[in-house]
């Protein structure tokens, strides 16, 4: 069974209660990891079946979608700040989860989905593409795939009320149709049929159906009024300056020399206008401070990352002279102790942190050899 994304709590404006934001963090961070190790699989699948050029423009897609919710559960995270959140904390938190994804990471066709809907999306074609490469997997295979058709068709369902009146009814049919099918397939299951030979094409019909209904629909809500857009994509960027400043603030406190990136002030750009010669020039400015979040956010969640790796890299070296039995050196206990006071200062002085790590390597590779 694939990971699936997760029900994000609340609605657009909401103070998101905090447990509900826990809860969705970490389930967000697990479908994550998730999301990426299946990814990674379906790519090499594709490559050692010769098809990743066929399959290359959904397997982008499904990894634009991934990073976009990658970045976007970074600022959230950054938000959260351990559960230290007031309403007002928790009504930005609402308005990254809700608002639309928007930054460096270029979606097809300018396709402006909220974080619920990139998880469902990147969850369809995930589907699709697993579908495609025949890598279902699952002990009782039929009965799962089973399963999981009908809690996709269930998805479906809620997507096609979606739709608008003009084209519900084409919806409606589509949908009623699946679900015919698979329950039909799901009776001859029941009796013993070998059903697999009709399972695949109901799922690929089911995550294009399921795909295009997302994305119809996320299209439709791009397509408001340029004042509108330029509304949301504003109270977006509000949200994730303050999640940028507390981020930057962490890694100032954590890391020295950190990076001296100034987030951008999104009150200096003004009210959003009203006049149709003056709202272009706004959404181009708006994009160019979305794109300098992009920049400043990679900074500072990098610097932090360096941190990180440098704490995993000290803590692996001293398993290691404990298998080796030579942790206990004077030496070594030394070495770790001089990097780890360094590592734990705030802020950690990385060069000095770095030397003191490759220090504590060069006395492990000594005693190792002794």
């Amino acid at each position: 069974m694939t990971a699936t994304a997760p029900t994000a709590p609340g609605k657009l404006g909401d103070a998101l209660d905090p447990a509900a934001i826990q809860r969705y963090l970490g389930e967000l961070d697990a479908w994550l990891r998730a999301r990426r190790s299946e990814l990674d699989e379906l790519d090499r699948a594709a490559l050692g079946a010769g098809r990743g050029a066929e399959l290359t423009g959904d397997m982008s897609l499904a990894l634009a979608l991934w990073k976009a919710t990658s970045d976007r559960y970074q600022l959230v995270s950054a938000t959260w700040d351990g559960g230290r959140v007031l309403t007002q904390e928790r009504e930005r938190i609402s308005a990254l989860i809700w608002g639309r994804l928007d930054g460096a990471t270029e979606l097809p066709g300018g396709l402006a989905v909220s974080l619920p809907e990139a998880g469902r999306l990147c969850d369809a074609l995930t589907g699709q593409l697993r579908s495609r490469l025949a890598l279902v997997p699952g002990a009782d295979e039929s009965a799962a795939r089973v399963r999981e058709l009908r809690a996709q068709l269930e998805r479906i369902r809620d997507q096609v009320g979606l739709e608008p009146a003009t084209r519900r009814d084409d919806a409606v049919h589509t949908l009623a149709g699946l679900m015919s099918r698979l329950q039909e397939i799901a009776a001859r299951a029941e009796r013993g049929a070998d059903v697999g030979g009709l399972l695949g094409p109901i799922e690929a019909e089911a995550t294009t159906f399921e795909r295009d209904l997302i994305v119809g629909n996320a299209r439709r809500r791009d397509a408001r009024s340029q004042v509108l857009s330029a509304r949301e994509l504003r109270a977006d960027l509000e949200a994730r300056e303050a999640a940028l400043e507390k981020l930057a603030a962490t890694c100032v406190a954590t890391v020295d020399p950190a990076p001296r990136y100034a987030v951008p002030d999104v009150e200096l750009l003004g009210p959003v206008p009203v006049t149709p010669d003056e709202i272009g020039a706004y959404l181009q400015r708006l994009d160019r401070v979305s794109q300098a979040f992009e920049v400043v956010q990679h900074a500072y969640s990098d610097a932090l990352e360096e941190h990180a790796q440098l704490v995993a890299l000290l803590d692996a070296y001293v398993a290691k002279a404990r298998a080796a039995g030579v942790a206990d050196h004077p030496d070594l206990v030394e070495s770790e102790r001089a990097a780890r006071g360094l590592l734990e200062r705030r802020p950690s002085p990385m060069a000095v942190a770095r030397q003191l790590v490759t220090t504590y390597q060069t006395w492990l590779a000594k005693e190792s050899t002794s």
